[in-house]
């Protein structure tokens, strides 16, 4: 597909972290983006950065993304992109001992299902949502339609201890991705996912340094954290590249996450 300011994108998560900077890449390239978030002031400077659009838009809600895509197609047309980098982790052991009474606890049931809502089930949420639009739209070289960047994690594949809802919501996009791409490849809609490891995001900003350039030193190859421009990068090669359809590709330095 060919980036310019003839098509429009929609990022989810593109407030900050792997979704900004893919956001400000499309941008670069003349794409029309609408930036997806629940962080208005966050969104807003993004959007305002890049030309785009902000939305508010809550992944777990069939209302607020109805009307987040109402808003981001009202502005500029039906998208022929969308990149899902909208997430969240937490870290709860299956089962867990309190170190003073000896008792016994379980993972919670309602945590385990809030991040599935909205890592698994919200990514499906919006792919569902685009792709119907995607499908109205005429076919451009070879019948393409449409292209969609789904962001799973290398905890799809080794996740570590107290990952069990994260690595779960994360192999369910990894095991989706190519059923959907079957599900629309009549339609002309690529579907492609990409697994970060360890990633310069905010989340890991918040760590101390020392703490950071251990992450870091942990990559085989290269000694530090992923930058998320790299990981924009391999979003809009997905995007570009006709070819690439229903393929789960770890972006990782080739770490292989240890049990802690």
């Amino acid at each position: 597909m060919k980036l310019d300011n003839t098509v429009a994108a929609v990022v989810t998560g593109g407030a900050s972290g792997l979704g900004a900077a893919t956001a400000r890449a499309l941008a670069a390239r003349g794409v029309k983006v609408a930036i997806f978030d629940l962080q208005a002031e966050k969104g807003l400077a993004v959007a305002a950065e890049i030309g785009g659009i902000y939305c508010e838009a809550n992944v777990t809600s069939d209302e607020s993304i109805d009307a987040a895509f109402a808003k981001a197609r009202a502005a500029h047309g039906q998208e022929r992109i969308l990149v899902n980098c909208a997430g969240t982790a937490n870290a709860i052991k299956t089962v867990s001992r309190d170190r003073e009474t000896g008792a016994v606890r379980h993972f919670p049931l309602d945590a385990f299902n809030f991040i599935l809502q909205i890592n698994l089930i919200g990514t499906f949420r919006c792919i569902a949502k685009s792709a119907a639009g995607m499908v109205t739209l005429d076919p451009l070289e070879d019948g393409e339609r449409g292209a969609i960047v789904n962001t799973a994690s290398v905890a799809a594949e080794d996740g570590q201890v107290g990952q069990a809802a994260y690595a779960a919501s994360k192999g369910g996009v990894v095991g989706m991705t190519l059923p959907i791409a079957r599900d629309l490849m009549n339609e002309g809609i690529r579907v492609n996912t990409i697994l970060p490891g360890t990633f310069d995001t905010p989340l890991l900003a918040a760590l101390p340094e020392k703490a950071r350039e251990v992450l870091g030193a942990a990559v085989p190859f290269p000694k530090r954290l992923g930058k998320p421009a790299e990981y924009a990068q391999l979003a809009l090669l997905m995007i570009e590249n006709s070819y690439f359809n229903g393929e789960d590709v770890r972006l990782d330095g080739a770490i292989r996450m240890p049990p802690r």
